[in-house]
């Protein structure tokens, strides 16, 4: 069984397309929504599709502790955690997961799996696909050959016994808590991006900070976390 854990800070917008595309996977699932204290509509949208969790007191939550929270409330019998975020596509669910089980299935050490990464056919730019290609291509070398685990966060699968020795994610990193959480479950095990798997998503920071800020800020964060173990970035606001 897999668990599906998507954190949400008012994305009303994108939550029920997202969730209602997921409705299509027939293997054994669960899909957590675990909300940040959201004032607009996603928490009833939501419920109407998965389990919702919230945050003690209805306080606001870094991501980090959103996912955190949400593999903190999957099934007993659940394997596997999936984080997603609220704006991701996953085209062909049922062939997306048969894949990523099988990759699995296929080497006991892998204990987390990551996707290339795109935007939207109706969003994307020649620039999203350069930049967004070399990102992807990074990842592939740094998990597949270098044996360092890095990845995005809009899409990442572990195993629940890695996950849990790996001490989830650090909830103190408002950016790199994916890049992060990757890092130390190679120490644990085998961590990979399988090419075959493709995740799609609406590319809504990149138009709305634009892709030099973004570089400059990833550099920064990664720099920062290198040196002094800590993220560069105070704070990661909302794109909505």
């Amino acid at each position: 069984m897999i668990s599906i854990v998507i954190p949400t800070l008012n994305e009303e917008k994108v939550i029920e397309s997202t969730l209602r595309r997921l409705t299509a996977l027939a293997l054994a699932h669960e899909m957590i929504v675990s909300d940040g204290g959201s004032t607009d509509r996603t928490v009833d949208l939501a419920a109407r599709y998965a389990t919702v969790v919230t945050v003690d007191g209805g306080e606001s939550q870094t991501i980090a502790e959103g996912r955190n929270l949400g593999a903190e409330a999957a099934a007993a019998d659940s394997e596997f955690l999936v984080f997603l975020d609220a704006d991701c596509v996953i085209p062909e669910p049922n062939r997306f997961f048969a894949r990523a089980l099988s990759c699995f299935a296929a080497n006991p050490k892998l204990v987390g799996l990551t996707a290339q990464l795109r935007v939207l056919a109706t969003n994307e730019r020649l620039v999203d696909r350069i930049v967004l290609g070399i990102a992807n291509l990074a990842i592939w070398l740094g998990n597949n050959v270098l044996r360092r685990g890095i990845s995005f966060g809009e899409f990442q699968m572990v195993r629940r016994g890695a996950f849990g020795r790996a001490n989830g994610y650090r909830a103190d990193l408002v950016a790199r808590e994916d890049a992060d959480l990757f890092r130390r479950l190679s120490r644990i095990g085998d961590t990979r991006l399988d090419w075959a798997l493709k995740v799609l998503h609406t590319g809504r920071r990149y138009r709305a900070v634009g892709w030099p800020r973004l570089i400059a800020r990833m550099f920064l964060d990664m720099a920062s976390m290198a040196l002094r173990d800590r993220a560069f970035s105070k704070e990661w606001t909302p794109i909505r």
